[in-house]
């Protein structure tokens, strides 16, 4: 089974950008389908991001739309959010995670998760 290692949060000004990483090791990481997902204190995990196993499909919240981007590199086991003019409302803790599921949004379809990485935006 693949595991999943997030980086690349941290604390950044509104407007400003980040690029989230994910790494991936296993050897059957090009099956699964990725997505991203954030998550604040109360509130239940949102979908952010997602893209198939060939990078051929993606697809992305409407809150995100137009400014965040997610990649993926399946030579190096990695998958990568670009999030650029980031608000305040962007302010979670970040999760990769995979799926078998195809274009799967829902978090009950995705059985892999990584750690999180937390996301701050100021004023």
């Amino acid at each position: 089974q693949v595991q999943l290692v997030e980086s690349g949060g941290g604390l950044v000004q509104a407007g400003g950008s980040l690029r989230l990483s994910c790494a991936a090791s296993g050897r059957t990481f090009t099956t699964y389908n990725m997505g991203w997902f954030r998550q604040v204190p109360g509130k239940e995990r949102e979908f952010v991001a997602g893209i198939s196993k060939s990078g051929s499909f993606r697809n992305y919240a409407d809150s995100v739309k137009g400014r965040f981007t997610v990649s993926g590199d399946n030579a190096k086991n990695m998958v990568y959010l670009q999030m650029n003019s980031l608000k305040l409302e962007d302010t979670a803790l970040y999760y990769c995670a995979a799926s078998l599921v195809d274009q799967p949004t829902s978090s009950y379809a995705y059985t892999v998760w990584g750690q999180g990485t937390q996301v701050t935006v100021s004023s």
